[in-house]
Parts: C-alpha cells; structure tokens; sequence
C-alpha cells in the first residue's frame, strides 16, 4: 500500500521512541488512537515492517500489538539517521530505589491474622465436641 512519507515517519518515529504501538483492527478508523495519521496506514506499515522481520505481530481481541525486535531498532535507527545512544523505551531498563528490608516476611505472604502464627489451631481448644482431654487412643496390631 503507499503510504504518504510524512505518515509513514510519524509511525516509525513512534514506533522507535515507545518499541511498541497497539492498533485497533478497525481500517475505517479516521485517526489511530496515539499516532496523528490514518489508522489503517498504521496497520499497513507495521504489517510491512513484520514481513521484513523487524517486528513482532500478535493479535488478541480486535487489536495489533506490534513490539520492535533488535534487527527493527537497528533497521529504524539506520532509517531515521539516529545515533547508538537513543534506545526505545522498552529497552530502557528502570533503576528502584533500594528499600529496607521488613525482615523475612517483607510482605510476601500478606498481612498477619490476628492471633500469629497457629491461632487457628487454638480455636477448637476446650470446646464441645472435641475429644476428652484424658482420651488416649490406642492402635493394636491384629
């Protein structure tokens, strides 16, 4: 399909800035919901860029989610004469700040319930129902 060059920069500009670009399978969409272009070109270039082996495709519920592979970065750094340095969000990684440990927990398994540990076994102590406290079972072998 052509498509204007203006347009096909503006999806490669996006597509390189964020590494992903998600569009809705609807080509009489006006306008796509984050790209200032048509949303069928957005499809059609991606699509191109797909075959080319440059970008993953998958598809789930009506929509393209479309994830820029390493040969895309390098192939859309060549094309927008970018240098080595600018990277796609995606493969930008986030430093946490590092926090103070609570101890052992540290939260994994949820709040404490009220008692601690083994409370519930304390709940069906000297209650009616329960057997005797002097009852001492025995197992005979026969």
């Amino acid at each position: 399909m052509l498509i204007p060059k203006e347009d096909r920069k503006k999806i490669h500009v996006y597509l390189f800035k964020e590494g992903v670009v998600v569009a809705k399978k609807d080509f009489d969409q006006p306008k796509h919901e984050e790209i200032d272009t048509r949303n069928l070109y957005v499809i059609k270039a991606l699509q191109s860029l797909t075959s080319k082996g440059f970008v993953k495709t998958r598809f789930s519920w009506n929509y393209y989610y479309y994830t820029l592979t390493d040969e895309g970065v390098e192939y859309l750094r060549e094309w927008l004469h970018l240098p080595q340095e600018i990277v796609p969000a995606t493969h930008i990684k986030e430093t946490r700040p590092q926090t103070q440990s609570r101890g052992p927990r540290d939260g994994a398994r949820g709040p404490r319930r009220e008692g601690g540990e083994g409370s519930y076994r304390r709940r069906f102590e000297n209650k009616e129902g329960a057997a005797p406290g002097g009852y001492k079972p025995s197992f005979k072998s026969q």
